[in-house]
């Protein structure tokens, strides 16, 4: 159930408000292949079960060292850079935005680099219409770690977490938003089966940016 009490909403990046071209398989395999060059997955890994920050927290989990962790972030944020040039943004996200604006606190929580994050949403003009944007930079851990949205909660410390919507179309933002006591919105041409499998449980999903006016 989503409260009728909303003033703030958190907002995924990719494939929510921006149309990613960023490879997230190729970054994922170039990550997993480092990661193995360096002991640090064993042989029998299986990594299509894991997205690339599941796959750096199983890393840090295993004995990685910061700088190792660094490293993969570093090959990680090549692949961002290049998949945020030419970005598009999801149909309606500009109309919606500006129905927004100005009504709620906005915030972009993403697993992208924030220089990664900012380039994009100049690119597609949409920057300044958040009040705040937490790259991976700013969290302790990335989704689906709750730590982004807890930024978030701390940032706006006036406000409680049930004042809050999150929406994003996958299971790594709605483990985090749940995780952070905050009601999550999913988003995309249908539920994700792989949302059922991690128990992640959306209070409500939408096929159409728009239609998360519904909900406020």
């Amino acid at each position: 159930m989503v409260p009728k009490s909303i003033r703030g909403i958190i907002f995924d990046m990719d494939n929510t408000l921006l149309q990613s071209r960023i490879d997230f398989k190729a970054m994922k395999s170039e990550v997993a292949a480092w990661l193995a060059e360096k002991g640090l997955l064993p042989a029998n890994f299986q990594a299509d079960a894991h997205t690339t920050s599941t796959l750096l927290a199983y890393a840090s989990e295993n004995g990685a060292t910061d700088e190792m962790i660094a490293e993969a972030l570093r090959i990680a944020a090549t692949h961002e850079l290049k998949g945020m040039e030419g970005a598009g943004l999801e149909p309606g996200a500009a109309e919606l935005l500006d129905r927004l604006y100005g009504r709620y606190k906005l915030v972009i929580v993403t697993n992208n680099s924030h220089a990664a994050a900012i380039r994009a949403l100049q690119i597609t003009g949409i920057k300044d219409r958040f009040d705040l944007i937490v790259g991976r930079e700013q969290m302790e851990a990335m989704k689906p770690s709750p730590s982004g949205n807890l930024t978030v909660l701390q940032h706006f410390n006036s406000l409680k977490g049930d004042q809050w919507i999150a929406i994003g179309d996958s299971w790594i933002d709605g483990r985090a938003a749940e995780d952070a006591g905050i009601p999550f919105i999913s988003y995309g041409d249908s539920p994700s089966s792989a949302m059922a499998e991690k128990r992640v449980r959306p209070a409500a999903h939408i096929d159409k940016l728009l239609r998360l006016l519904d909900y406020i």
